[in-house]
């Protein structure tokens, strides 16, 4: 932010600069068109604390500018974060509608199949014939 501070009071100063060369043509203009009976004008020197003061103004002229510009900037990027996350809002919403027709179909072939599901779990189950492995040898009566 200095840069474009210094680069604000940097134009500034170019301006008055160029504005005391047109004074000066100015002032050379009367000097040759005035009669010369007449004295010549005094030159201005700028005052000490004329100059702090147009520095002070340009300080803040240059301040204000900042915050103009600022104030711009976050409004483009607000727009921009605006534009950019309803999409994301959209995605989200087509998400969560498809995971809630997904739960919907689960629970529908649960409710269509779950007490066959359990009744074939129960007699399995309760429903006990122990075999002996075929890699296992009986034993022999000895």
């Amino acid at each position: 932010m200095s840069a474009q501070n210094s680069k604000g009071i940097q134009t500034l100063l170019d301006a008055e600069r160029e504005a005391q060369k047109i004074v000066q043509k100015a002032r050379e203009c009367t000097l040759l068109c005035a009669p010369s009976s007449s004295p010549p004008p005094k030159t201005l020197t700028p005052h000490p604390q004329d100059r702090s003061k147009r520095v002070k103004d340009a300080r803040s002229e240059a301040q204000k500018e900042i915050e103009d510009y600022r104030k711009q900037k976050e409004e483009e990027f607000k727009k921009f974060e605006k534009e950019h996350t309803s999409g994301n809002k959209k995605a989200e919403e087509d998400a969560n509608r498809d995971a809630e027709e997904q739960m919907n179909a689960i629970k529908a072939a649960g409710d269509k199949q779950g007490q066959e599901v359990v009744d074939d779990l129960l007699r399995v189950v309760t429903d006990v014939r122990p075999e002996v492995p075929d890699r296992i040898e009986m034993p022999t009566g000895a």
